[in-house]
Parts: structure tokens; sequence; C-alpha cells
């Protein structure tokens, strides 16, 4: 299954409510709104996606839960950027503080701010040039770091602000850096 992207343009812009509302009516279907205003579909992923995904989620919720830094997310999070698209990475952190300065209701429905540190896992569903993209979109948008992994090419991205993309090629020892010190990925 790919993934399927609506223009909903010439018939309605929809607003961070009404998406939310859509979202709420759809809770079965994986849901984005890029900048364009362009609804997008996103496939479930397989089982060794989905096993590989939350490997990543539990290594990054145990670094998390041993510094008490920030925040972790699963890839059913949808994140208000400020471009205007509302975007899930398959993991995201926040840092502690910028979640404490949201009001309960920010929190509630989708956060209203950039994750400040994300990981794409490439399934065998996407498109590598529409999860760089999605990359280039999160530093953009205020991304601190960012890992975009794919097992197909037996690589790993790295994105930083104001820096060229890093290519590393898998096997790999991947760094948390100063976003995330002390986080160490082995893949």
């Amino acid at each position: 299954m790919n993934t399927v992207v609506l223009n909903l343009e010439p018939v309605i812009r929809l607003t961070d409510e009404q998406f939310y509302q859509i979202c709420m009516a759809n809770k079965d279907v994986n849901l984005e709104l890029n900048a364009q205003g362009e609804l997008i579909i996103v496939p479930p992923v397989g089982g060794e996606s989905g096993r590989r995904e939350a490997t990543l989620i539990i290594k990054l919720g145990i670094w998390n839960e041993q510094t008490e830094l920030g925040i972790v997310f699963s890839s059913s999070t949808i994140f208000r950027l400020p471009n205007g698209a509302k975007r899930s990475p398959d993991a995201a952190w926040i840092k502690l503080e910028r979640w404490e300065a949201l009001t309960d209701e920010e929190r509630k429905k989708f956060p209203p701010l950039t994750p400040d540190f994300i990981i794409e896992l490439r399934s065998e569903t996407d498109r590598l040039q529409t999860l760089q993209e999605k990359m280039q979109e999160y530093i953009e948008n205020g991304l601190r770091l960012g890992w975009l992994i794919n097992p197909q090419g037996q690589q790993v991205e790295i994105y930083r602000p104001e820096k060229p993309v890093e290519i590393v090629q898998l096997p790999a020892l991947l760094s948390g850096e100063d976003v995330l010190p002390g986080f160490e990925l082995q893949l």
C-alpha cells in the first residue's frame, strides 16, 4: 500500500481544529497534513518495520527515563509545525521545559511545536525522497537533530540545522550529541 495524497486546496483549506476533528473521526487511519494543505494518508507498516520502530522508541524511552530530560512520543503523535504542516515522526523527543511551557489544551491535542529530536524509519512502502523532504521540513521548522534510518539503503542520514546532511553507513553507532546527552544507538 502506498501513501495517498489528497489535494483539498481547490475546495477547502483545513484549519487546525478541522484537521484535528477529521483525525478524531478516523482514528484507524494515519493522517498528516503538509504545509500546502494536502491531506496525506499514511499506510500502516508491516511487522518488521513495526518491530524496528518499537525498538527505537524503547531505547529512546529508557535513556529518557534515566535522564528525565524530556518527553518521548510515538508515531501516533501529530505535531503542528510553525509552517502549518501537521506531521507525525516515527519517534520524537521534546525537551521537558518546552513541553511544560504548553497549555493543557495544547498537550491534549496536536502539540504546536517541532520536536527537538526525531527518528524516521524508512519502511518498505516509503519513498526515500519523500522522507528526505519531510526531514528537511522538520529542520526548517526548528528541529535540532534528526535521523532518517534507511535499512534498504543500509545507511542513516543525520540532519542538523545549518549543516549538510551527514550520511553514515550501517552498521553504525549514532550519538544524541548535545541534544540528547549520553544517548547512543547501535544500529
